[in-house]
């Protein structure tokens, strides 16, 4: 197993913990032999997706640069601060919230590495490909002096981001990835499914164990067509069918990997392999330990029973 390393936040400093002594602790079973990953897992995390360009050349932080760098970005991401980061941010016109209220990313990096991204070993997702990049300038063409929450002129609700829309969060996958707040997800376990349930629209993908073939590749879903089976200790999940634009402007051909390995009674690890040729120019992997939440998840229910979408629609003169 690759060494690598957690970081927990304590009172005074940060805790770097060894993966691979931790993966050496006994891992509970289910009655029927595999792994016991059941639970509620928090996947908040202060490490960047992409290893940042002030760090191009550094891998790993030390301890005292996690503290720093987890600080820092606490302090980026709030009106409470005048950073440098900051004001670039109200620059190009982003809203920067009030205060801290809202946020559930928590107060630290959550591993010893400068960038979620394992694969490239810099850290930063490959490039795009030419088709990828035409794609992507013209939608920003397409919605020049629009906001990210109003529709195109001349455009209706399907124009909307889907996490406007609330047919998907931002970060419940798939694949899973750390945002500003709901980073909790949880697993249930049978002898032949997997049952993967986000805490953000409260999703849930169900996943067989039996070998079956993927969907026709003609049909096209939220969440995709998920396969998953064991390989030794690791709970493997391949997705395929995924709706054009479904990860971060990713095509219907795009094919993702997740690997789920309980390193120790308290922490899994989560790591998502996605391929799309014509997006990126080579497959792109990146690692996030999550550890165990003993609460509950508890339902988001985002545009349910208010007039958001009417809202937006009528502003924009589309309703």
């Amino acid at each position: 197993m690759r060494m690598q390393l957690l970081a927990f936040t304590t009172a005074a400093s940060v805790v770097m913990i060894p993966l691979g002594a931790a993966a050496q602790s006994a891992v509970p079973k289910t009655s029927w032999g595999t792994p016991d990953l059941q639970g509620v897992w928090d996947f908040r995390s202060l490490t960047p997706m992409q290893r940042p360009s002030t760090l191009a050349e550094q891998e790993t932080f030390t301890a005292e640069e996690a503290a720093e760098f987890s600080q820092e970005s606490i302090a980026d991401r709030s009106r409470d601060s005048e950073t440098s980061a900051r004001a670039a941010r109200v620059a190009q016109g982003d809203i920067i919230p009030y205060n801290d209220f809202w946020f559930d990313e928590g107060t630290s990096v959550t591993t010893t590495r400068t960038s979620l991204i394992v694969d490239p070993p810099d850290g930063r997702m490959p490039p795009l490909t030419p088709g990828a990049q035409s794609l992507r300038a013209a939608n920003r063409a397409l919605r020049q002096g629009v906001g990210a929450d109003e529709p195109p002129l001349g455009g209706w609700v399907e124009d909307l981001a889907d996490r406007v829309r609330c047919t998907r969060g931002f970060n419940s996958g798939p694949p899973l990835t750390p945002s500003a707040y709901n980073n909790n997800m949880q697993l249930f376990q049978t002898p032949g499914y997997v049952v993967i349930m986000s805490e953000m629209i409260h999703d849930a993908r169900i996943v067989s164990l039996d070998e079956r073939p993927h969907l026709p590749s003609e049909i096209s879903l939220w969440s995709g067509s998920a396969r998953g089976r064991w390989d030794g200790d690791t709970l493997v999940v391949e997705t395929r069918n995924l709706r054009a634009d479904a990860y971060q402007g990713s095509t219907q051909d795009m094919r993702l990997i997740e690997r789920f390995t309980r390193v120790d009674m308290d922490t899994l690890m989560y790591e998502a392999t996605v391929e799309d040729p014509a997006t990126w120019t080579s497959h792109w992997t990146y690692q996030v330990p999550m550890a165990k939440n003993d609460s509950l998840i508890y339902e988001f229910a985002c545009h349910e029973g208010n007039y958001g979408l009417y809202n937006i629609l009528a502003a924009a003169g589309l309703r």
